[in-house]
């Protein structure tokens, strides 16, 4: 078995309950391409959740359901803004841009998130047919940094960029971990904030595989499923992706794996804090924590527990959290730290 570690969420397992459904949808035969009951059922929880006009389609990955979201609201005329962070712009291998031909175009950020100014910054170029036209912002709810937009943070980014006639979209790879850390159901920071469409992911999470779009304006969505199909997200056993999401959304496996995430990040928080030589750089507000640590350990403890560097020159790591982190993760972790620098 492979050693457990802090690398990234999603090299944690799934969660059993969601790997019971999927062995409940092997039963039989099913209509295929999304034709089928679970997918009905599926598509009817994100309803309750988000609005009964709300459109869902799903998907096979992250990035497929970004591309999709972009393709939905945009053209290939048009610019997208996102963090310089942003796992569209810096963790997609362009992907967006070849799909969708929009460009890509980076806003400065210290902490993940897009600056309102440094947006208003970037707004320009209208109705000048030589400059690709600012059609939608992309912001990443958790951001990559680890933080966690504020329903005000997110109203205020929507007025701006409606007020211009573009769109927003939230990347939610992480959007359960937001939830918890909001302490709020997943509309009152994404529709009722202003946000226009959404990648929602749960494979960081407890899934085995498989994101959704929702699209909150039905009208938007008319060539959606079009899109879907020449990005190649259309999968034709989609009962498997769905009837995931049958107990994530109804059983709150959702709120459960990421709560428990969340808590193990605030553990870990807590204990490197108190080691001297550890330097924590970012607030530390769902399952990620980032941290500067002497550079000549690094190699040694990530031996026993793995890790990615973040910024590697100056001592920056990135310690994720996962449903399935145990406590005796972070004390083993916290006590190679401590056996190095004190």
């Amino acid at each position: 078995m492979s050693r457990r570690g802090f690398a990234s969420d999603n090299n944690s397992g799934i969660h059993p309950n969601i790997l019971k459904a999927i062995e409940m949808a092997n039963v039989g035969h099913a209509v295929g391409y999304g034709e089928d009951i679970y997918t009905e059922t599926a598509k009817n929880l994100f309803k309750k959740e988000f609005g009964p006009e709300t459109e869902v389609f799903f998907a096979l990955t992250g990035t497929g359901a970004n591309i999709l979201s972009i393709q939905t609201l945009c053209h290939s005329f048009n610019s997208i803004l996102c963090a310089e962070t942003a796992h569209i712009y810096v963790d997609e291998c362009g992907a967006p841009e070849k799909f969708t031909g929009c460009k890509l175009i980076p806003i400065p950020s210290k902490n993940g998130k897009v600056d309102p100014a440094e947006l208003i910054n970037k707004l320009h170029g209208f109705d000048f047919e030589h400059h690709a036209q600012p059609g939608l912002l992309s912001i990443s709810q958790v951001t990559e940094m680890g933080t966690v937009y504020s329903v005000e943070e997110i109203k205020e980014l929507a007025g701006i960029v409606h007020g211009v006639g573009m769109f927003l979209h939230m990347d939610g790879a992480r959007i359960a971990n937001a939830a918890v850390s909001l302490g709020m159901n997943f509309r009152e920071f994404t529709k009722d904030a202003g946000v226009d469409l959404l990648s929602f992911g749960g494979t960081k999470n407890g899934l085995m595989l498989g994101e959704a779009v929702l699209i909150f304006q039905p009208s938007q969505a008319k060539y959606t499923k079009y899109y879907r199909k020449q990005a190649a997200q259309l999968y034709s056993k989609m009962r498997f992706v769905s009837a995931q999401f049958i107990p994530y959304l109804k059983d709150e496996i959702w709120k459960t794996n990421a709560k428990h995430a969340n808590d193990m990040a605030q553990l870990l928080f807590r204990s490197i804090s108190e080691i001297k030589g550890i330097t924590v750089t970012q607030k530390v507000d769902a399952n990620g924590i980032f941290a500067i640590l002497p550079r000549e350990i690094i190699p040694i403890v990530r031996k026993e527990y793995f890790f990615y560097d973040w910024d590697e020159p100056r001592g920056e790591v990135r310690l994720m959290t996962s449903f399935d982190t145990t406590e005796e993760d972070v004390r083993n972790l916290v006590a190679l730290l401590k056996a190095h620098l004190c």
